[in-house]
């Protein structure tokens, strides 16, 4: 399992490299606005640039920290399907949980 995981962020790591063309990309000003750091919007290095953010990240998925500068650009929701698992939908909530507690 462990190996398929790792399989599957290397591949993840391939993917990420590449632009996402159909995508349109979230502006600062529009996360700047929103204020609060979200599983669905907010990419995986801004929540790791914040202190709080980046704790919880590691508490509840420390293997991400070994992938952080390949993945974030993307999203905990755009990860969630690509990690065999380890993050699924309750893992998500949990963390969206602890991020809306942060002040």
């Amino acid at each position: 399992m462990k190996i398929q995981f790792v399989a599957g962020l290397a591949a993840l790591a391939t993917l990420a490299a590449v632009p996402a063309l159909a995508q349109a990309p979230a502006t600062a000003p529009a996360m700047a606005a929103a204020g609060k750091l979200s599983v669905e919007t907010t990419p995986i290095g801004d929540i790791w640039a914040n202190p709080k953010g980046k704790e919880i990240l590691i508490k509840e998925a420390p293997m991400l920290e070994q992938y952080a500068d390949q993945i974030k650009g993307m999203t905990l929701a755009q990860l969630a399907p690509m990690s065999q698992g380890a993050i699924d939908d309750a893992k998500l909530k949990s963390i969206q949980t602890q991020l809306d507690a942060i002040k």
